[in-house]
């Protein structure tokens, strides 16, 4: 990479690090380390959500995600809007008032303190392995520009990022997250730009020829539990987890208790509430217009170069014929795009069709030379990550390459900052003080707390070594989670339900677990997005049928 984008790039985080140190003054109390003191304005706590939700995964894996499958994946966030109308009016004032460091300490408030041990050891688990899967997205960037293997490039970032969060606070992180966004928003705006100027069509051909490739279908109305992404898991699956993820996950519930009053914790929420769609509708896009960039100029059968080299290398004869009928079906498709954007629309049927038969040619070969690329008995080699990193390094003007990177792993920063974060808040609020030292004052918790970010950080490395191999980054992230926010979501739900008690909520979480557990291992085919109802419906009817206070009780 060129020296100019370099410069952008260590400039850029040189930078944001010296301001994030800056920021931590005020953090010598618990309050202030945790939660700024809870002082922060409703625009900063809304823009640092945001910023963790546009993080590194998103301008890698979600990218990475439009170029493969183009914009159906926009139906993940449809229950967004509805699952934020519902907490500002529930869990937000809920816990705002309750003047809580973490989200979990309210549930031994309402039920016992079991309950809000395993509920923050779920979280725990569950944030942990998407905090690696964050660091992977970085990770598989510097694993592209340097040829480094992953487990060295994971440290590059995770390093770094482990002892600033040590030194920072939570008001650090969100004031950071805010200069993240105006970085974001930039370098997406301008790679959409520079991909209009690069593809040798107009936009409208460029969208007709993505569409005739199926990237531009948005809605599935097909209610079928298997199919990932469809109107219905988004709106109803999608309502459950980002009820969960905004409602009870400490990552985004440490956010909005920074700020200065219920009003201002329900406006930040209504920030992503009405912007979050179409963000990452304009990021997909970028993924679908790169997919119409490489239509017209030859991709690489690889866009891993590890993995490309490593086929060659073991055998070159195969490797060569497999890159020969690549090459073969690339140019038919690109024949049968040139003849699309040539011919009137309404009269195009033949030459749409020619265009997709060509794509399904590339992705079977593709498909082929992936299977030759998996390692026997490992899951199915997959290159998604590495599409965008490809493309910024090989296609982007000088200047602009770096501040793409700059954006990937500043943005990447700032949310792996966030997520240690909340990992020390509930390991020492919820673990540390109530079982272990609960008369310990400010000063000893704020070195267990930046112990735990520590270990935390490590914990999270270990996992971003395996996460880059694993398919879409925004998928797996959104997979951990899926595992367990339904459960976690239908306990607090629990403790708006007058009369349910602790053995209910301690139970029905045990068995919202178990019950999710047991679809994944008894029904894999059953999309992730339903495991979040499934959660907490289980929970919420155990809870309900097992753990209500009889009346006579009460009386």
């Amino acid at each position: 990479m060129h020296w100019i984008n370099w410069a952008i790039v260590l400039g850029y985080l040189a930078y944001i690090s010296i301001d994030g140190i800056r920021r931590a003054k005020g953090t010598k109390k618990l309050e202030g380390y945790f939660l700024g003191n809870r002082s922060l304005p409703w625009w900063v706590v809304g823009l640092s959500v945001m910023a963790t939700q546009l993080s590194a995964i998103t301008m890698i894996g979600t990218t990475g995600q439009g170029a493969n499958d183009g914009m159906r994946f926009v139906q993940f966030y449809f229950g967004l809007p509805v699952a934020m109308v519902i907490l500002g009016v529930t869990l937000v004032p809920f816990l705002h008032r309750a003047k809580v460091y973490t989200a979990y300490e309210f549930l031994e408030r309402r039920f016992d303190a079991r309950t809000r041990a395993l509920t923050s050891m779920l979280f725990l688990l569950s944030r942990g392995l998407a905090c690696g899967t964050i660091i992977a997205a970085p990770a598989v960037v510097f694993s592209s520009i340097f040829g480094l293997s992953i487990p060295y490039a994971v440290a590059l970032i995770g390093v770094p990022t482990v002892l600033y969060t040590m030194i920072g606070g939570i008001q650090a992180v969100a004031w950071t997250d805010v200069k993240q966004m105006l970085l974001i928003i930039t370098a997406i705006v301008a790679v959409i730009i520079v991909l209009l100027v690069r593809i040798p069509v107009d936009p409208e051909s460029a969208l007709r020829i993505a569409g005739a490739a199926g990237r531009l279908q948005v809605f599935d109305f097909d209610f079928t539990l298997t199919r990932q992404y469809t109107f219905w898991s988004g709106i109803i699956g999608g309502t459950f987890l980002m009820m969960s993820y905004f409602g009870t996950d400490q990552s985004q519930v440490q956010r909005y208790l920074t700020a200065k009053s219920v009003d201002e914790a329900r406006s930040s929420h209504l920030i992503s509430a009405y912007w979050k769609i179409p963000l990452q509708a304009l990021v997909l896009l970028i993924g679908v217009l790169v997919f119409v960039f490489y239509v017209f100029t030859a991709p690489p059968l690889y866009y891993n170069p590890a993995q490309a080299e490593r086929m060659r290398a073991a055998d070159p004869a195969a490797y060569a014929a497999v890159s020969q009928r690549y090459e073969a079906a690339v140019a038919q498709r690109t024949e049968a795009a040139r003849a699309l954007a040539a011919t009137s629309r309404g009269a195009d049927a033949a030459t749409r069709q020619a265009l997709r038969d060509g794509d399904q040619a590339v992705a079977a070969v593709r498909a082929e030379a992936m299977a030759a690329a998996t390692v026997p008995g490992a899951k199915t080699a997959n290159d998604v990550n590495y599409i965008i990193p490809h493309f910024v390094l090989t296609q982007l003007p000088l200047g602009l390459a770096g501040l793409f990177i700059a954006a990937v792993f500043a943005a990447a920063m700032s949310s792996v900052a966030g997520e240690l974060a909340s990992l020390s808040s509930t390991t020492v609020i919820d673990l540390y003080r109530r079982w272990v030292r609960r008369e310990a004052d400010d000063a000893h918790l704020l070195k267990v707390s930046r112990a735990a970010t520590g270990a935390w950080g490590v914990f999270a490395c270990v996992v971003a070594t395996f996460a880059a191999d694993l398919g879409s980054l925004i998928e797996v992230v959104n997979r951990f989670g899926s595992y367990f926010y339904g459960s976690i979501l239908g306990v607090f739900l629990l403790a708006m339900i007058p009369r349910t008690r602790g053995s209910g909520a301690f139970y029905g979480l045990i068995a919202g677990m178990s019950a999710v557990g047991a679809v994944n291992f008894g029904a894999p085919s059953v999309a992730f997005l339903w495991y979040n109802v499934i959660g907490a419906v289980t929970v919420v009817s155990v809870g309900v049928l097992f753990g209500q206070t009889p009346r006579a009780a009460e009386a």
